[in-house]
């Protein structure tokens, strides 16, 4: 008895020391992306910085439906693994994930280019939209290779490796490119820089990937698993994934549509700002991602209830003290990036408090995707989807950024109170702060 509370003490401090690990890197690089965006907004034209938003949201959105779930998948396989003895068959796995990527890429690129010019255009009321998704398109695959590559890092146990290419190095050549080009006068080439870091980003994280492949054992044969196999287990969590993305992107599509590039800005702005909340949640739910997956294999119910509680009280305890301080400063901190981004401040407000809200929803984002409940959590974020699309088309012409960051706290809201409900149901486990 006293030695199982020793070792309860013991896992709980590791816990612990790799969630703070991890979460004080995240925050790093939030700062970093915050310096970076104070610069850009001051140093660049709110017209290029919403060019430049509208291009990521892109890339989250249609990036999302090209990954097919590789990115999450790839620490399902892991935990899969793990309790197999049998990690050399990740490698083979990955290779699978980069062909289909590829696949996918191409034909992501195809369907845009065979699109009308003149109907992309006139739809969004801006010439040079159709020519920023044609290069989004163009660099899809890099993106996709980027993103997936870091989460090998994850897969295989690289932790600080993962989380420096996550949330610092890939800052670094649109850092880079944007100063240099604020300096040559050149700043109508910022979505391009944007566009070419990804590319960098590849080659850079598939060189670590291949020296890390290199290094594995074999230490247990087992039945290789095929496309197919890797394919369905990944492409519910690829629409779930897009759902996710879509959450992310259906405002400012909206927002460039019945506004401008300038309003864009602005509520971008918001939005960046709030992924402070955001990396911190997410920091620990990535953290005991593989965990769940390998304890729910292994039908160890009172680790992983002990896992979840842990995470959900130390998402609360960081979460509701940061919510509650940028609140308070609010137009303190949209006035860092000029006096023009605190027209944001009513939206700013409401996605602040409706994260907040979000983190006491502990591990619910990731518990579905690593118990083998894609289709479920699936089905949960469609709605979503269509809730908020509902609402953003509805408010966003009436209330612009105000209607935006309602219809994103909203839905947001719903999936996640949904999916703490569903998993209580189902497993009889608080996934939610208790």
């Amino acid at each position: 008895m006293k030695s199982s509370v020793i070792f309860e003490k013991i896992s709980q401090s590791q816990f612990l020391k790799q969630i703070f690990s991890t979460l004080f890197l995240r925050v790093f690089g939030a700062l970093l992306l915050f310096g970076f965006t104070i610069f850009l907004t001051k140093s660049y034209s709110p017209k290029l910085v919403g060019q430049y938003d509208f291009v990521r949201s892109f890339f989250l959105s249609i990036g999302s439906i090209c990954m097919l779930g590789f990115d999450q998948s790839i620490l399902y396989f892991k935990g899969q693994l793990a309790s197999k003895n049998a990690l050399e068959e990740l490698k083979k796995i990955y290779l699978k994930m980069v062909a289909m990527l590829f696949c996918t890429s191409v034909l992501a690129l195809l369907i845009i280019s065979v699109i009308s010019k003149e109907i992309i255009n006139n739809y969004f009321a801006d010439s040079s939209v159709y020519l920023i998704l044609l290069k989004g398109a163009a660099t899809l695959f890099f993106y996709g290779i980027s993103t997936l590559n870091t989460e090998i890092f994850r897969a295989l146990d690289k932790l600080y490796v993962a989380e420096l290419f996550r949330n610092i190095v890939k800052y670094i050549p649109l850092i880079i490119g944007a100063v240099a080009l604020f300096y040559w006068h050149k700043e109508n080439y910022l979505v391009d820089v944007f566009l070419l870091g990804f590319v960098f980003l590849a080659i850079l994280s598939s060189f670590f990937v291949f020296i890390y492949f290199r290094k594995i054992k074999v230490t247990k044969a087992i039945e290789s698993i095929s496309k197919k196999e890797v394919f369905l287990k990944s492409y519910p969590i690829a629409i779930s994934g897009m759902a996710l993305f879509l959450l992310m992107s259906f405002d400012i599509m909206f927002l460039k549509k019945y506004r401008n590039d300038e309003t864009v800005a602005f509520y971008s702005v918001g939005v960046k700002v709030m992924t402070i909340i955001s990396i911190i949640i997410l920091s620990i739910n990535i953290t005991v991602s593989t965990k769940i997956a390998e304890h729910f294999a292994s039908y160890d119910k009172e680790q992983l209830s002990r896992i979840l509680r842990n995470s959900a009280r130390s998402i609360c305890v960081i979460t509701l003290p940061v919510v509650l301080l940028i609140s308070l400063f609010s137009e303190q901190v949209l006035s860092c990036f000029g006096h023009q981004y605190v027209a944001a401040k009513e939206a700013f407000l409401i996605l602040i408090i409706g994260q907040g809200i979000c983190s006491m929803f502990g591990a619910a984002p990731v518990y579905l995707n690593m118990t083998g409940r894609q289709h479920v959590f699936q089905i949960i974020l469609i709605i979503a989807v269509m809730i908020n699309f509902v609402l953003n088309r509805f408010l966003i012409p009436v209330y612009g950024m105000t209607g935006a960051a309602i219809a994103f706290v909203s839905s947001s809201c719903f999936w996640n109170f949904v999916v703490a409900v569903f998993i209580y149901k189902k497993d009889r486990i608080k996934v939610f702060f208790h």
